[in-house]
């Protein structure tokens, strides 16, 4: 009996989230087709020049601006930045250092700084009755 084995294809959608770039600037043929697993490692492994580009000078998708900028997504949007940013853009939020970004940072250290501290306490093994998140 011969097994017939189908190609895994995605959407352009999750393709673009797994490439790290913002659907709406990819090429016309990228986001009208479906991209297969094969296209997307070959993507990934030797990335056309199109891909490049969005890389390094976007628009930037929401996770990406907020990795840039050291946020999280929601701290963006508490921030009022609910469009992609291109890098330039994402370079003058850093050297401008707004007041709402300022806060953000700190919150997302505080976040950090605390699963860092469960994650070690999880490592030790605390799991003595009546520990919170136990």
């Amino acid at each position: 009996m011969k097994s017939h084995q189908t190609t895994q294809t995605m959407k352009p959608a999750t393709a673009a989230k797994k490439l790290g770039v913002y659907l709406e600037a990819t090429p016309a043929e990228f986001r009208e087709g479906v991209v297969s697993r094969a296209e997307l490692n070959a993507l990934q492994a030797d990335p056309p020049e199109w891909l490049r580009e969005l890389r390094r000078d976007g628009p930037h998708p929401r996770p990406v601006v907020a990795a840039k900028l050291g946020t999280s997504i929601a701290g963006l949007a508490r921030g009022g930045v609910t469009d992609p940013l291109t890098t330039e853009q994402i370079d003058a939020l850093k050297r401008d250092r707004p007041e709402w970004l300022e806060k953000e940072r700190a919150v997302q250290a505080e976040v950090r700084k605390e699963m860092a501290r469960i994650k070690e306490r999880d490592a030790d093994g605390d799991d003595r009755p009546g520990r919170p998140g136990r």
